[in-house]
């Protein structure tokens, strides 16, 4: 759908009264059912129980303004459960990655041997720092 017909679409349904709105959505799954080529992407869990509870209301014959608020704080409930949940991913990825590059450091690096030095002892001696008076020996 490009752009201005979904502008088109959303300042027409601003307009229309809440319990017509009803009817919109009533129309639009018909046609979806019919003549949809692809079935639309399914909603995550919370998502469906808020349109499970919207379509319960609308077949008990609740007041369009009793489903319009309920809906609303449901939303606002499912907006802040997602973003508790999208914080938690967050924080698990933190941790993930705290934990591998602890991981990467923890782990020795490999141990190279140091040479001993060249000549025997006579040279070893010889880079010892000398105390004064010691060379008169």
């Amino acid at each position: 759908m490009n752009d201005i017909l979904r502008d088109r679409l959303l300042r027409k349904l601003d307009l229309m009264p809440d319990d017509k709105l009803d009817q919109v959505l009533d129309y639009i799954e018909f046609l979806d059912s019919k003549y949809a080529p692809r079935n639309a992407p399914t909603p995550n869990p919370l998502t469906r129980f808020a349109e499970g509870v919207e379509s319960t209301l609308r077949a008990g014959k609740v007041s369009a303004s009793a489903i319009s608020g309920t809906m609303s704080i449901m939303n606002r409930a499912v907006g802040a459960i997602n973003e508790v949940a999208a914080a938690g991913k967050s924080v698990a990825s933190g941790i993930m990655g705290a934990a591998t590059g602890t991981a990467e450091a923890a782990s020795p690096e490999p141990v190279h041997p140091v040479a001993p030095p060249r000549g025997g002892p006579h040279e070893l001696g010889s880079q010892l720092p000398h105390t004064p008076g010691e060379e008169a020996k």
